[in-house]
């Protein structure tokens, strides 16, 4: 049984052989100690004084034959355990490497079988998974390592053929090599894939928000009086700030696009789509500056009509104050009203040069088009012709106080 030459065809049957081996040892230690006994009692006749029932010589000679003999068997069974050890340790190999190559093929099946995604949620799923397989790679390397160190040491114990422990570790390192290579490109596909479908959301959402600024750039609500337009003016400058602060973004896509994979960059359908945007964003741009001057120009006509209605109000109480004053005959009473004259002088010097403001607002509207043009420039004659009634009544009621300090002067003459 120790000299068999039997070591197994596989790990179980090693295992086997080990666990049989097991028990042979067993029994060695057991009789070695019913031999320790026998030879003790056997050694006793060689002692006796007197009388001896054979020679002492043979009594050692057959002792020391025996312990011999169960010395070898101990050596042939240490000898055998070592070998069945080494051959389990080289079964032990073969059936990790299988073990090895069989996740391999299962990971290059998957791995054959993975798409790239359809939509950004899709490859996102995608990627938290090949990351989970990354995981494993990691932990199955550190493992085949171990194997690998485990194959180098039964070679350089020169106890079986090297052959097949040599061919099986170049095998499984091939294999391995292009897994990880298999496993790199789709992880590049993958990244691809997400820069892709990350730059088509990034490009959507631009869309919707440039759409929706266009909306409210193109707005005809103007207000309706000074303040509302003031209001609007200011939602309007946010909304200017916010279409500069994009235009970054919208410049930044063609180096998007051309760090894309070319397979993703050359599709027209995504090139086409660059193009729209860049055409939206100059509309709401263009747009943009439009309903800004259109504001200004809104709030200028509200504020000359606040002008005008203001400069009206004054001629109103100027021109009724005219027409229902009476120019006195008594000197004393002159010399009064020519004193309201001159503070009138001052008041009429003010007002005109509002009147001139609004004149030159009303000019600048006409020539910049404004679509009001017609209202303002009537609005202009009117407040000018009314102007023009009063300094016309304020030069007849002046003449007619000359006429009568004239003749008050003549009287007090004569």
């Amino acid at each position: 049984l120790l000299v068999s030459k039997d070591l197994g065809k596989h790990l179980l049957e090693v295992e086997d052989l080990l666990q049989k081996h097991g028990l042979l040892e067993a029994d060695i230690s057991a009789q070695t100690e019913r031999v320790q006994a026998l030879n003790a009692a056997a050694l006793k006749f060689s002692e006796l004084e007197g009388y001896q029932p054979c020679d002492p010589q043979i009594i050692c000679n057959r002792v020391n034959h025996v312990q011999t003999c169960l010395e070898e068997l101990g050596e042939l069974a240490g000898k055998r355990r070592k070998e069945l050890e080494d051959s389990r340790q080289l079964w032990a190999f073969f059936q990790e490497m299988e073990e090895a190559e069989a996740w391999i093929r299962e990971k290059e099946q998957i791995l054959a079988a993975k798409t790239c995604g359809r939509d950004l949620s899709s490859v996102l799923t995608l990627t938290n998974k090949h990351k989970s397989m990354l995981g494993e790679l990691g932990s199955r390397r550190a493992l085949l390592h171990q194997t690998m160190k485990r194959g180098e040491q039964i070679l350089s114990k020169k106890r079986f053929s090297p052959g097949g422990i040599q061919e099986k570790m170049r095998e499984v390192r091939l294999r391995w090599k292009k897994l990880e290579e298999v496993t790199g490109l789709h992880q590049q596909r993958l990244q691809e894939a997400l820069n892709f479908f990350q730059f088509s959301a990034e490009t959507d959402d631009l869309v919707a928000w440039l759409q929706d600024t266009y909306r409210i750039v193109s707005s005809d609500d103007f207000g309706h009086d000074d303040y509302s337009t003031q209001a609007l003016l200011r939602k309007h400058r946010a909304v200017v700030e916010e279409v500069e602060k994009h235009r970054a973004a919208v410049l930044a896509l063609r180096k998007q696009l051309a760090l894309l994979a070319p397979e993703h960059r050359q599709g027209v359908d995504v090139q086409i789509r660059v193009v729209e945007v860049e055409q939206l964003y100059g509309e709401v741009a263009e747009v943009a500056v439009l309903r800004q001057q259109w504001l200004q120009d809104a709030l200028a006509v509200y504020r000359m009509f606040s002008e005008v209605h203001a400069c009206e109000v004054w001629v109103d109480e100027k021109e009724q104050w005219l027409e229902r004053m009476e120019v006195p005959e008594e000197l004393d009473e002159v010399e009064v009203v020519q004193h309201r004259f001159e503070s009138l002088d001052q008041e009429m010097n003010s007002v005109m040069g509002r009147i001139l403001d609004v004149n030159q607002v009303v000019q600048q509207l006409v020539d910049g088009g404004h679509p009001s043009s017609e209202e303002v420039r009537s609005c202009q004659d009117h407040l000018n012709s009314r102007w023009n009634r009063v300094v016309e009544l304020v030069e007849n009621k002046k003449n007619q106080l000359n006429s009568v300090l004239k003749i008050q002067n003549y009287l007090l003459e004569c």
